[in-house]
């Protein structure tokens, strides 16, 4: 019997999601492919590569016949951390450009929500690797996502003078509603893994995954378990779907995305 083939990305938000597959009672009945990049999960999906891929939201509405895996994601209620613009000091509202990293399609087209819709003007968007140096170097924004964002977001990682917004704090501010990053999908009509009992195993091992990340992103433990434990959300409320649905009308209203698609899960 052929196991199941997933995808997922390597950033610490996804490991609680992951855990169970790599260490616990699913080990050994997928077989799991990480990358950095949420994109590259997204294009093994497309491919038809795999049998369920946890890929940035925005993807739901860009590719054909695929389903949502219910409840199970990663999201945020109010603040995230770990996907932010950060600035030289100045405020969004003088920034003329904004160096794009194009790794997860979902952060980069909120981006693009917030400046049109909130803040009622279009910067130049400029792709560019994750480097926020460089980025700053020929732009007034970057966007930074996963563990090189929470990086940034703890106080004195950035150098004074420098600025950083959280995105789903700024989401938050304008509509009172969640965000959902990330969930898994899926192009099969039905799947035999039970990604919510995998998910509430990681969750049970949340200690030991922040031990796990703590050295690679430069935060304590337990910064690492208040982020994975506070920050991130791995279950959907209803204000999170509320906003998950919003984000997809206004990605239409903007011409981000082609369509907008009822949820569909599987």
């Amino acid at each position: 019997m052929i196991s199941p083939r997933i995808s997922a990305s390597s950033y610490s938000n996804t490991a609680p999601l992951v855990w169970s597959f790599l260490y616990g009672s699913n080990r050994g009945s997928v077989e799991l492919i990480m990358d950095n990049a949420p994109a590259r999960s997204a294009e093994l999906l497309t491919q038809d590569r795999v049998d369920a891929a946890l890929v940035p939201v925005i993807a739901y509405q860009m590719l054909d016949n695929v389903r949502l895996v219910p409840d199970v994601c990663v999201g945020a209620k109010q603040q995230v951390r770990s996907v932010c613009l950060v600035t030289d000091g100045r405020e969004l509202s003088d920034v003329k450009s904004v160096a794009l990293d194009v790794s997860s399609r979902t952060s980069v087209v909120l981006t693009k929500i917030i400046f049109r819709e909130f803040l009622g003007f279009e910067p130049e968007w400029r792709d560019a690797e994750p480097d926020i140096e460089t980025m700053l170097t020929g732009s007034d924004a970057a966007l930074i996502i996963g563990d090189p964002a929470l990086a940034l977001s703890e106080p004195g990682a950035i150098a004074t003078g420098f600025r950083t917004y959280d995105l789903a704090e700024l989401w938050h501010q304008y509509t009172g509603l969640g965000f959902v990053f990330a969930m898994w999908m899926t192009r099969r009509e039905s799947l035999s893994i039970d990604f919510a009992a995998a998910r509430d195993e990681g969750i049970a091992n949340l200690p030991t995954i922040a031990t796990n990340y703590a050295a690679s992103t430069g935060l304590s433990q337990d910064e690492m378990l208040t982020y994975l434990s506070e920050n991130i959300s791995y279950s959907i409320d209803n204000s999170m779907r509320n906003g998950m649905e919003l984000y997809f009308e206004l990605a239409e209203k903007h011409g981000l995305i082609d369509r907008c698609r009822s949820l569909e899960f599987v």
